[in-house]
Order: structure tokens, then sequence, then C-alpha cells
């Protein structure tokens, strides 16, 4: 694992780890990337380079992960707290907001740190909006199943288990990720899955709380996603004082992975 460019203390003391990459030009306005359950900055890892060819990118290890530190009790208001420390940080540094982008939960976890901090400017979040009312995703007794699957020692069943019941995966999307390269660090990774699962019902987090984000938002909507995420996606749609939606033909809620230009032209049309 490479070693992060900085480490941002956010307010309960925890260290972000944050990994720099892109133009380093003066003047560049810098966007901070935030990645989802499960993964790490790594997962940026296609589109970063895309990104980066114009603008300083600054993709964060989420806490509990990576290079991060953890500090307990957790609650996704911390996370919110994460996002809005780096962006502080490097807002005071640029002279200027900064833009961010954040997939899944860290797309929801961009969008709370928009109600802390002053320093951003544009947020897209790519399949992150809370789930509507009655239309939740996940069953009520996920979160239980993956701690029983993690104290029994079976980390990779766990992070089976949510991307086939949360994300949509199937038997052939399965066998592309457990061969890919990242998949061992996001089995060490699947014991902070429940967690995250049991935070995301907070009131911080709901449709409500995260409507009344004021900045403007562009969400990323794959056609092939699971019927859940364009829900949630219209419903946080229709609270947003400027909200916009873009779709992917094709993509489901990996666009960054499978469909890279398309996902990288979408953001670059809306920062710019």
């Amino acid at each position: 694992m490479s070693a992060p460019d900085r480490l941002v203390r956010s307010p309960d003391g925890t260290k972000i780890a944050v990994f720099e990459s892109g133009a380093a030009t003066v003047g560049t306005r810098p966007l901070v990337a935030v990645h989802g359950t499960t993964a790490d900055h790594s997962t940026f890892r296609i589109v970063g380079p895309m990104l980066g060819r114009r603008r300083r990118l600054f993709a964060i290890d989420r806490r509990g992960r990576g290079a991060s530190g953890d500090t307990l009790p957790y609650s996704i208001e911390r996370e919110f707290e994460d996002v809005a420390a780096v962006a502080g940080s490097l807002a005071a540094e640029a002279g200027g907001p900064v833009d961010v982008v954040g997939h899944s939960y860290g797309g929801r976890c961009a969008l709370g740190a928009a109600l802390l901090t002053p320093s951003m400017r544009r947020i897209v979040c790519y399949e992150g909006a809370p789930a509507p009312t009655g239309r939740p995703y996940q069953r009520d007794d996920l979160a239980a199943r993956l701690r029983a699957l993690i104290e029994a020692g079976d980390p990779e069943a766990a992070l089976d288990t949510f991307m086939r019941e949360v994300v949509g995966r199937d038997d052939a999307g399965m066998g592309r990720f457990r061969a890919d390269a990242v998949w061992p660090l996001r089995v060490v990774a699947a014991h902070t899955i429940a967690r995250e699962l049991e935070a995301e019902r907070s009131p911080a987090a709901s449709l409500e709380a995260l409507g009344s984000v004021a900045v403007p938002v562009l969400q990323v909507l794959g056609t092939s996603s699971v019927a859940t995420f364009q829900e949630a996606t219209a419903a946080l749609d229709a609270r947003l004082a400027h909200g916009s939606i873009t779709r992917i033909d094709g993509a489901a809620h990996a666009a960054h992975h499978t469909h890279p230009e398309a996902f990288v032209t979408a953001v670059e049309a809306f920062l710019d």
C-alpha cells in the first residue's frame, strides 16, 4: 500500500489519509474523491488519471480502512466531518472552495459535509442518495447477518452477500470482482460494511436532511442500476435546490470502472 501524500485531522482526532495526483498547476481547483462502502481511494484508479489530466485530484481513504485512522463510536456524522475537514484544508491552501465527487456511500458523505462547511463548491454524487421511505437498500436483517459472517471468520461471504443484495451483482459480476486484484483489499475492509448499513439510517443522512444541500449537485445514475438507486436519485433531486441528473447508458453501480470515459465526461462537464 502506498503512503498517503498528507494526513488531515478530523474534529474527533482521526487522521484521514489523502492521496494526491493529477495536474499541480497553480490556480487549479482541487477535486476531492470519496469512495463508497467496502472500497478505499484505489477505487478511482481508472478514472483518477483521466480526471487528473486537468485538475489536482485528492482521493481519500475513509476512516477505518487503508491508511486512515478510526475512532469509535462510529457514526455517519463523523464521516461528514472527515470530508468537510479535508475540503476545508484544501480550500484554505487553494484560496477557494473545492469540488467533490463521491461514489455511493461516499456521495452521501459528500452531501453531509456540504452542510458543515462553505469550502465545497460543487458535488458529483454517483448513486449516493438516501433510500426513499418504504424502499430501503437493504433488508432489515442484513447488517446482523453480515456481522455474524464476520464473527464466524468469513469476510469474503460478508462482502459477497452485500454486493449481491445491495449492489445487485450477479454470478458473472461477482466472478469478475473476485478475479480483480483489489478483491483482497475489499475483503480486509468487509468488517466496516455492517456499521455503514446501520449508520445510513441516521436522520442526519436522510432525504430530508441531505435534500437541504444548497450547492449545485449532479447525480450520476446508471441506467442498468437496481430500481432503488433510480428511485432514490429521483427523490433526492426533487428536494435539491440546484440538482441535476445525468444517466450513463448501460452502466450499473460501477460506471467509474465499466464506463470511465462517460463518467469522466459527465463529471467534467458539470464541474466546468
